[in-house]
Parts: structure tokens; C-alpha cells; sequence
């Protein structure tokens, strides 16, 4: 039996490497760095090598820089620059202020692949969607000279759907309901755990009241206005309370899955004037990172194969449909409007196609 880390494992390892700065390289492609934790050091270490920085299209498209490769650009790295000057190209914090980048030029020539697993790496790994890229001939011998962590292409490109685990469950009163318990379930891809809460004895053989609630903590801990989570996951709980059974998914996916750090990102240029989904696309992320099949997943384990879905998204539904899960009805819940969120909850009508 080999005691050497799978390629799970090895995306686990690369994406904490890239969150203290330490560069990964992605096998038979080369070297990359996350621009959000880039220290000069390593990056005056890599000058050398011909290094680019990687974006995502949508991060291109706000820096008016073609994406010559699609989903991804990736950008020449000037002599003289430094690591301010990635993070530049990297966080759009300053870009009203400074909005003048340039000259900036376009690579097109060559594979894409590198800048493609970078961006996703850097993706998984809650961070700025960005990377200093370098080809190398010789990548593994690179790694094996600096003990570097190694990972494959494809595998960061399109990881494995984690395969989730059951760790443990106890009895868990709750004002809704003296009957509830909370399961917990860990993901075999060094991510976050999972939530299921279970209101009173859902009978498995019928569909069950059930939300798949993304992790607020602004909205959920701190009553945030900004925001209709907190209200949504009280109003899910208590409407199962009063039906006697329900489940409720607690998914840790942060700000539609680019976590806290970009959320908070996104609330600062909220502040700007761009809206919710015009804050992502700056921060080059897609209008949502998140991963509904893991809910389907637990939803499977718990012994549900049919819900009726408290929610207003969608797209929920058809990605509870197409994991196997029988969405029966759908079960609006419109809570928590202020003025504070109006035009949010606007956004979410008109470009995310929310039913409210």
C-alpha cells in the first residue's frame, strides 16, 4: 500500500501552499503563484523563467485586455514590475482611483492550460482568481529541486466531486422545535465541512420540507441588512418547526462560493456603485461559484431521494434534478426585505432569474 498523497490529497496540499504564498506547480506545464499572498522574494525568484500573470476573462474584460484564450488571459509581466503591480492587475479595490493599468499586453501564443489551472487553483483555494504563470521544460524535476507540492492539470481544472463523509450527529434542541439534530459531514478534499440540521422525524418515504442554506455570516451571525440570508434561514427553520420535520442543508459557501475575503471584496465595491454580479465579474469571478451537489449528497445520505425546496433560485432545483434528487415542489420563501437590500434582491430578480 503506497503512503503517497492522491491527486485529492495533492490539490489539498497546493491549495494551502498557495494560501502562505508557496508556489505549485501543475505537472508537465510549470510554476504558478497565487497574486493575492505573492511576495516579492519569490517573485524576483521566478524573473528568470519568463513568468505572465493569469486572470479570468471577466477580470480581462474590466482591465480591457483581450482573453485570447477564452475563459482566461493571460497577461506579459514587465521587467520592472512588482508585486504591487500584480495585485493591481489581481484586486479591483483601486481601479476607479487608478484605473489606467497599462500598457498591458496579451499573450497569445502557446498553451493556455497553466493559466487555466492556476486560475482554478486559485479559485478553490478562496483566493484572488489570479497567478503569476511560468512554463517550465522540466516541471517535475523543478518540484523535486524545491519541494514543491505537484498536481495535475486536469484534476485542478475539474476536480473530482468530493466525496462526503458522515462524521457524527447528536440530539440538537432548538427553539423551532425540541426535536432536532445536527449531522456533520466532511468532504474528502481538505474543504470545509457541512451542516445537515434535522427538524422533529422526517418520514424518508415522502418528500421532505427541506433548504440547501449557503454559510452568511454577516447575514446568519450578524443580523446584516445587506442581505436576505439571516431571515431566510429563520424563516426555513420555523416553517419547519411548524410542519413538525424538515432538513436544512447548512452549506459552507461562502458569498455564492468565493468566501468571506471576496465577499467583503464585492460589499467594498457594492459601495462603489456596481452591483451585486458586477462586483464578482470585477473580482473575476463568475455570478456564482457554488456547488449544489453537495447537497444532493447529503441529502442521499440522510436517506431523502425527494424534497420540496424552500427557495427562490432556480437553479437549485435543476441541480438538485440532476443529481437524482426529485424536487416535487418548489416552496417560495420571501423574507427579510429592506431598504438596505432592495436593489440586491432587484439583482437577483433581473440577472440571476430569482423568483420573488
Amino acid at each position: 500500500m503506497s503512503l503517497a498523497p492522491d491527486s485529492t490529497e495533492r490539490l489539498a496540499r497546493a491549495r494551502a501552499d498557495l494560501r502562505m504564498g508557496v508556489p505549485v506547480i501543475v505537472d508537465g506545464a510549470g510554476l504558478m503563484l497565487a497574486a493575492e499572498t505573492l511576495t516579492l522574494d519569490r517573485l524576483q525568484a521566478v524573473r528568470d523563467l519568463y513568468p505572465a500573470v493569469a486572470l479570468t476573462d471577466w477580470r480581462a474584460k474590466t482591465l480591457k485586455v483581450a482573453a485570447y484564450d477564452g475563459d482566461v488571459a493571460r497577461i506579459a509581466l514587465p521587467a520592472d514590475a512588482g508585486g504591487d503591480w500584480v495585485r493591481a492587475l489581481a484586486d479591483p479595490a483601486d481601479d476607479l482611483r487608478h484605473p489606467m493599468k497599462g500598457p498591458l499586453r496579451g499573450l497569445r501564443d502557446g498553451s493556455a492550460v497553466l493559466a487555466r489551472a492556476a486560475v482554478a487553483l486559485c479559485k478553490s483555494a478562496r483566493l484572488l482568481p489570479a497567478a503569476v504563470i511560468a512554463p517550465l521544460d522540466d516541471a517535475a524535476g523543478f518540484a523535486v529541486q524545491h519541494g514543491l507540492t505537484v498536481v495535475n492539470a486536469d484534476d485542478a481544472m475539474t476536480p473530482a466531486v468530493a466525496t462526503l463523509s458522515r462524521v457524527t450527529g447528536a440530539r440538537l434542541p432548538m427553539a423551532v422545535s425540541d426535536a432536532g439534530r445536527l449531522h456533520v459531514f466532511r468532504p474528502d478534499d481538505g474543504a470545509e465541512e457541512h451542516y445537515a440540521v434535522e427538524i422533529g422525524n422526517p418520514n424518508r418515504d415522502a418528500p421532505v420540507l427541506a433548504r440547501l442554506h449557503s454559510a452568511c455570516f454577516t447575514g446568519d451571525l450578524l443580523d446584516s441588512l445587506k442581505c436576505d440570508c439571516g431571515p431566510q434561514l429563520r424563516g426555513a427553520l420555523a416553517q419547519m418547526g411548524a410542519e413538525g420535520a424538515g432538513v436544512l442543508l447548512y452549506l459552507n459557501q461562502e458569498g455564492r462560493g468565493i468566501g468571506l475575503a471576496n465577499k467583503m471584496r464585492a460589499y467594498a465595491l457594492q459601495d462603489q456603485g456596481f452591483d451585486t454580479v458586477e462586483a464578482n465579474h470585477r473580482l473575476g469571478f463568475h455570478d456564482d461559484e457554488r456547488d449544489f451537489r453537495i447537497g444532493a449528497a447529503i441529502l442521499s445520505q440522510l436517506g431523502f431521494s425527494a424534497v420540496r425546496l424552500l427557495t427562490n433560485n432556480p437553479a437549485k432545483i435543476a441541480r438538485m434534478r440532476d443529481s437524482g434528487i426529485d424536487v416535487t415542489e418548489r416552496v417560495p420563501l420571501r423574507v427579510g426585505e429592506n431598504v438596505h437590500n432592495h436593489a440586491y434582491l432587484a439583482t437577483k430578480v433581473a440577472k440571476s432569474g430569482h423568483l420573488l
